[in-house]
């Protein structure tokens, strides 16, 4: 099948790296989300995003150009509907998800693919409350979308060759690298990744050493371009947590146990750059840690 055109539900951090990406693949997007604010913000942030990509000679001003006037924005999802391949990109709430998808189903194209760009929630759940469970599966894109190389596509138990192999073929126009992966709790990358997060809390939680020196330790001594701490402010310390709580409910291990004191992060509304307040503080001009 080929895709011609993209729907993006939900506009914030990753719906519009989505759209944005998308565009300059050459493919009609349409954006859609509750707000006309967050609409707003996105559409601007595409701007902002594709101008630094000409500063940097990654794109041509006329590639800028064309990219921005593929983008349309909708409040109605029956605008997203009419595309080929839709992407929802909504908070990582199950519930959310389930709303969205019985909204848009009735409204669908019968040859629409339906995906979800979830971080950790079973595909096989989430495409069972459809019509379409063959024509769905997970496209989970990296934050943020523009920069990073990698898409895990995550086929559910009912998922047909077809639409993974029309999957495969948008991640590759994009000139991304797809990871296969199978439907199990967080995948592959958040199923490494948000545990050794985790395990970074714990390590703070238990004094064995203060936010700067965990993040020192893992950045000198493994050679990350960041400390966990500061990566969980930058993916949301909210979204970690749900991810966490995936694993352990998922898997019934406990070695998945959320740490208390991400809990407690998460419970102060202290949720990393997005409020200004998380593992460090960016209230002024140098982040502080917190702890």
């Amino acid at each position: 099948m080929e895709i011609n055109s993209v729907g993006v539900v939900g506009a914030g951090q990753m719906g519009n790296g989505i759209a944005h990406v998308m565009a300059v693949a050459g493919y009609n997007v349409v954006l859609n989300d509750i707000s006309q604010d967050a609409l707003d913000q996105a559409t601007a942030l595409i701007s902002k995003n594709l101008d630094r990509q000409v500063s940097r000679e990654k794109i041509s001003a006329e590639a800028r150009d064309a990219a921005l006037a593929r983008i349309s924005t909708t409040l109605d999802l029956e605008g997203v509907a009419g595309t080929d391949l839709v992407i929802e990109a909504a908070t990582e709430r199950e519930e959310i998800k389930h709303k969205i998808f019985a909204a848009i189903v009735p409204k669908l194209q019968d040859h629409t693919i339906l995906t979800s760009n979830t971080s950790s929630i079973s595909i096989t759940r989430l495409a069972s409350g459809t019509d379409r469970p063959e024509k769905f599966m997970g496209f989970h894109f990296m934050n943020p979308v523009p920069v990073m190389k990698l898409v895990e596509l995550i086929r559910g138990i009912a998922t047909d060759q077809d639409t993974y192999e029309t999957c495969l073929g948008v991640v590759n126009r994009l000139g991304k690298t797809a990871a296969s992966a199978e439907d199990f709790p967080a995948f592959i990358v958040n199923r490494i990744l948000i545990p050794m997060i985790n395990e970074a809390a714990y390590t703070l939680y238990e004094g064995v050493g203060n936010v700067a020196s965990i993040d020192s330790a893992m950045k000198l001594g493994a050679n990350h371009p960041m400390g966990p701490l500061e990566l969980a402010d930058f993916i949301g310390l909210d979204t970690c947590l749900a991810i966490m709580n995936v694993l352990h409910d998922g898997l019934a291990d406990t070695k998945y146990r959320p740490c208390p004191l991400l809990t407690k992060y998460v419970e102060a509304g202290w949720l990393g750059r997005k409020t200004q307040r998380g593992f460090y503080d960016y209230r002024g001009e140098v982040p502080v840690p917190t702890r």
